[in-house]
């Protein structure tokens, strides 16, 4: 009876920590993380096994709750959000100068990364200390910071706060509507930010936060080029979460290559499709 009981023990265990595949785990990937003033705030780290040198950097911020909760497990990144349209597309904007760090709330913040607090400039410090641990190691002078619905606010107030590092800013699916949550992009300031601009978004986002004419309201105010994203498929589960158009579901790599090609040549392309 007690090695049946073991023999349980392991199998319920070993059920725990499996993780369904994950084409992104192809390629190196590790945990770089900054100590701060009792906290820290880290960021999953993935480049090609071939690439020996990077010009560009990409930071990716994802959607809510934007607790990745990183941290290592049986000798291997094991973190939260993987279904996140920039978790699970990161390997699509990986080439041979190009890494991407998906940046996770700092871990102080696990219990409730506000957006409020997203604004502040401590938030904005935390960021700053992360890039430059990752340039460190890395040795990146390009950076670009690109959000996804909720991921958004983080990644326009990073910028917003981080001139010097942030080169160029994405917004994909644009928290732009007040809601529970916060007041999303509501009401900020675009003239704020130094940084290049790119907003992109499916043309039949289902989400009522981030519906494209919302986000075409804030294109044209904030005077930066909106690229318009069709097709794909299927979607399913709820309109503002990873799998509906809202996550771009089977446009993945076409959206991404479109964002990657803008940040190195800075032509925007007129739309996306499958």
């Amino acid at each position: 009876m007690t090695r049946l009981l073991v023999l349980a023990l392991l199998f319920s265990i070993g059920a725990a920590h499996a993780q369904p595949a994950d084409p992104n785990r192809a390629n190196p990937t590790r945990i770089v993380t900054a100590k701060r003033d009792g906290y820290t705030i880290a960021g999953l780290v993935t480049h090609l096994e071939s690439a020996k040198s990077f010009k560009y950097g990409v930071a990716l911020f994802p959607g809510h709750p934007g607790i990745m909760r990183l941290r290592e497990e049986f000798g291997a990144p094991s973190f939260a959000l993987g279904g996140n349209f920039l978790v699970r597309a990161r390997r699509w904007w990986l080439d041979e100068e190009t890494l991407v760090a998906v940046i996770d709330a700092p871990s102080d913040q696990w219990g409730s990364f506000s957006q409020d607090f997203r604004s502040t400039e401590r938030y904005g410090a935390d960021v700053a200390a992360l890039i430059q641990e990752i340039d460190k190691q890395f040795s990146v002078p390009d950076w670009t910071f690109v959000g996804t619905s909720e991921g958004s606010i983080s990644a326009f107030h990073a910028a917003r706060m981080n001139p010097a590092l942030a080169q160029r800013v994405i917004l994909t699916s644009s928290v732009i509507r007040a809601g529970r949550n916060g007041p999303g992009l509501s009401g900020v300031d675009y003239s704020a930010l130094k940084s290049k601009l790119l907003w992109v978004n499916h043309e039949d986002d289902p989400c009522s936060f981030t519906l494209t004419s919302l986000v075409k309201d804030a294109a044209q105010r904030s005077g930066a080029p909106l690229v318009l994203v069709h097709g794909g498929g299927p979607q399913r589960g709820d309109p503002c979460q990873a799998f509906s158009y809202h996550g771009f579901v089977g446009t993945e790599k076409e959206t991404v290559l479109a964002m990657r090609s803008w940040i190195k040549s800075g032509v925007v392309p007129p739309e996306v499709k499958p």
